[in-house]
């Protein structure tokens, strides 16, 4: 489809200015699928196809056809009128009306005396009138009046001879090619027949690609994909394949860091729980209490940097209650004195990895909790993206440093104290959660003078 973007993307450039709102109206109503563009690419030529078949080769048969047996219908008339002249003993017709209908296949009468009626509005599809009326003027030549449309199974035809008119009835099948439809059932049968090939071979083609996209999709939500297998065309097997090992690849790198600060955590830990000891029997001395202090900052760093390191990337996908995770840090909010409201649109329960979700909107808050005095979160679930947009009336963020905030160790201010500024990790972490979620993190300016906060993952 990138290749496809792309080709729509230099044509809209090479074509001239007057052309571009045609191409980009265009674009806005293709269709984005790869399986709907692959019927297209198949089912469009063969319409073009088939219709200039039908315009080009249809109308020349239909006019040829046509044009041969009015031709003889007409000729068959003007040897009867022909005989009506010369032979004036037959004053009631009846010899020339029985060669006319065993020899000639017309029924006809003569009405003496007689006047044509007022031409009749002639139809859409006027290719038998045409072409009859100009056999007439040309072989004929006389005032004629003919109804092509008052009875589908018979034409008629009314001659003016002087003081008569010649009523000549004859079935349509003698004056016009009224059998074409059969070409046409079995071109627009093939055609069908053709497409519903086409769909069925597309479908087992395009579905191995689909497989692969869900499989990559999962993969970026952090789920399991252990059902997903190659298949389908070579080319789509060797995407496949490339796949299965970068994932293999990524779970291993992960599997080893993880392994690694687990145990770099056990043996840090191990010395920071006989610093404790120590501490504790060397009893309340006042020169002692900054030791204490930093060992207690050793440890919090030590955590963050394990949790930001292993990114909860372990926990299975499952539901989370909005309402609940909001009402609990609501409470905690409460505790320091600061007032925090939340409204949720849409449905309560989400499926997210739970630990790391409520991990991220808890940095997030806490954040908030540590700069500002409120703090308002409007939550949107819809059917394909999950919002939750935290707007605070802090001191907010430059825009310029929005994305270095990102950056792990990264702090803004210039305390060294950690429980100031904490570690400088946590909004590393929130932004590494919702990217295994498969979405993001954004910062901007508050409506209320402070910081957006905008957290956007698939639903």
């Amino acid at each position: 489809m990138a290749l496809f973007d792309g080709l729509k993307r230099d044509m809209e450039r090479l074509t001239l200015p007057g052309w571009r709102p045609f191409i980009r109206w265009l674009r806005h109503y293709l269709p984005t699928g790869l399986y709907t563009r692959s019927l297209l690419i198949v089912i469009l030529p063969m319409l073009l196809l088939q219709a200039v078949v039908a315009a080009v080769f249809m109308e020349r048969h239909w006019r040829i056809v046509t044009e041969r047996l009015s031709e003889g219908t007409v000729r068959d008339i003007a040897a009867i009128i022909d005989i009506i002249r010369d032979y004036p003993q037959d004053a009631n017709y009846s010899t020339i009306r029985r060669i006319a209908n065993q020899s000639l296949n017309l029924s006809l009468m003569v009405e003496p005396q007689g006047e044509l009626p007022q031409p009749r509005p002639r139809p859409y599809f006027s290719i038998l009138d045409d072409i009859l009326a100009e056999q007439i003027r040309r072989q004929i030549k006389l005032p004629f009046w003919i109804d092509t449309v008052g009875d589908i199974r018979l034409v008629e035809i009314r001659i003016k001879l002087d003081e008569r008119v010649l009523r000549v009835f004859v079935r349509r099948g003698s004056t016009y090619a009224s059998n074409t439809h059969i070409f046409l059932v079995w071109m627009v049968g093939a055609a069908c027949v053709l497409a519903a090939i086409s769909v069925l071979f597309l479908r087992g083609q395009i579905r191995p690609i689909l497989s692969l996209a869900r499989a990559a999709e999962s993969f970026g939500k952090g789920q399991k994909t252990e059902g997903f297998s190659p298949r389908g065309a070579v080319e789509i097997r060797r995407a496949g394949l490339a796949f299965i090992l970068m994932r293999e690849r990524i779970e291993r790198q992960m599997e080893q860091r993880t392994a690694m600060l687990a145990g770099i955590s056990h043996d840090l830990r191990t010395v920071l729980t006989r610093l404790k000891l120590q501490l504790a029997l060397a009893g309340d001395k006042p020169e002692l209490s900054g030791m204490a202090q930093d060992v207690d900052d050793m440890q919090s760093m030590l955590e963050g940097y394990l949790a930001f390191a292993k990114g909860e990337s372990e926990e299975d996908v499952g539901q989370l209650r909005l309402s609940e995770l909001l009402a609990k840090l609501q409470s905690d909010f409460a505790i320091h004195g600061k007032v925090m409201t939340y409204d949720i649109e849409g449905e309560d329960e989400i499926a997210v990895r739970p630990n790391a979700f409520t991990r991220l909107v808890s940095n997030l808050v806490t954040n908030a909790e540590r700069y500002a005095q409120t703090l308002h979160v409007d939550a949107k679930h819809s059917a394909r993206w999950l919002t939750l947009t935290l707007d605070d009336d802090g001191p907010g963020i430059p825009p310029e440093s929005r994305e270095d905030v990102f950056k792990p160790f990264h702090r803004l201010d210039e305390a060294r104290n950690l429980n100031a500024s904490g570690t400088g990790l946590g909004l590393s972490i929130a932004r590494d959660i919702a990217a295994a979620h498969g979405g993001n993190v954004t910062l901007a300016t508050s409506p209320k003078g402070g910081l957006r906060a905008a957290i956007r993952v698939p639903a």
